[in-house]
């Protein structure tokens, strides 16, 4: 599924236009970017949590040269499915 999919189902559930179910789509993931960058979580429930968490700094190895390259920290983010998720999976 991809964004206009998501724009689509606006669409058939809401009596809106294709250009306002894109821009509700963006809306919705330019602020969860937003929020993760500023380091919040994002909790929907049922569906699940993202979360930003620190990724610490190392050393890894370049495969080809076999070289240790340098890992500097920074930030990922993590993705906790939802109970109604999870039971989607089980089945």
């Amino acid at each position: 599924m991809i964004k206009i999919d998501i724009a689509g189902t606006l669409m058939q559930t809401l009596p809106v236009s294709k250009a306002t179910a894109l821009q509700v789509v963006d809306l919705l993931t330019d602020r969860m970017k937003k929020a993760l960058l500023e380091g919040h979580r994002i909790e929907i429930r049922g569906f699940g949590v993202f979360e930003p968490r620190p990724r610490k700094r190392g050393m890894g190895r370049n495969i080809k040269t076999g070289a240790s390259v340098d890992i500097p920290k920074g930030r990922s983010i993590r993705f906790k499915p939802g109970k109604d998720l999870r039971d989607i999976n089980a089945e």
